[in-house]
């Protein structure tokens, strides 16, 4: 029986589809007939400091065939001050080690790893009516993040697939979560990849 765990944030985990389970839920359905388990281990919320704090001990538990991250939004949100207008909640430097960090603990595993990009951030939505007070999410950010992933699944051969290119605006209607259509789009992306791969 092959498993898959999938760690990661809010997107992850089904953020505005309750119906079908995000891409996740869809995956897992498309793969039950081929016995091949997959784990949903998104938390909301989480950065990568979050999910270090749990990983290790999940991957114990689950002891995973593949491992999926979908990771970095979060990191990439800022708030404000008045001596700072841009105060990443984990700069990028940090950033960068995180994901060394996880992909070290994820290769005592296995060696089928795979990142996935972070998606478009409608900053219309986001800027404007934030999530809350605090907390701000915009495209400068999510690029950033998303390049750094990126940069360094090339830099260590590791697979990364990318989603900044898959969602459009009228996919997230707060400006940083897809909806149903949105989930189903970025899993026929991930299927295919995997697919492709011969990974499913």
């Amino acid at each position: 029986m092959t498993k898959i765990c999938i760690f990661g944030d809010s997107i992850v985990w089904k953020a505005h589809d309750y119906l079908y389970g995000g891409w996740v839920g869809r995956l897992r359905k498309h793969l039950a007939p081929k016995k091949i388990r997959v784990y949903n281990k998104g938390v909301s919320g989480n950065d990568t400091r979050h999910l270090l704090r749990r990983f290790k001990y999940e991957c114990t538990h689950s002891r995973p065939d593949v491992i999926m991250i979908g990771i970095g939004i979060n990191d990439s949100s800022y708030t404000h001050s008045k001596e700072n207008p841009r105060i990443p909640c984990v700069p990028i430097e940090r950033f960068k080690k995180n994901l060394a960090e996880l992909l070290r603990q994820a290769s005592q595993f296995t060696d089928k790893i795979i990142f996935i990009g972070l998606t478009k951030v409608d900053d219309r939505k986001t800027t404007l009516k934030p999530l809350s007070t605090l907390k701000h999410f915009d495209m400068k950010g999510a690029k950033l993040y998303d390049e750094t992933i990126k940069d360094f699944c090339r830099r260590n051969k590791v697979k990364y697939i990318p989603m900044m290119h898959v969602l459009e605006n009228p996919d997230l209607p707060d400006g940083l979560h897809p909806a149903v259509k949105g989930h189903k789009k970025m899993f026929d992306v991930i299927k295919a990849v995997l697919e492709k791969a011969k990974i499913i």
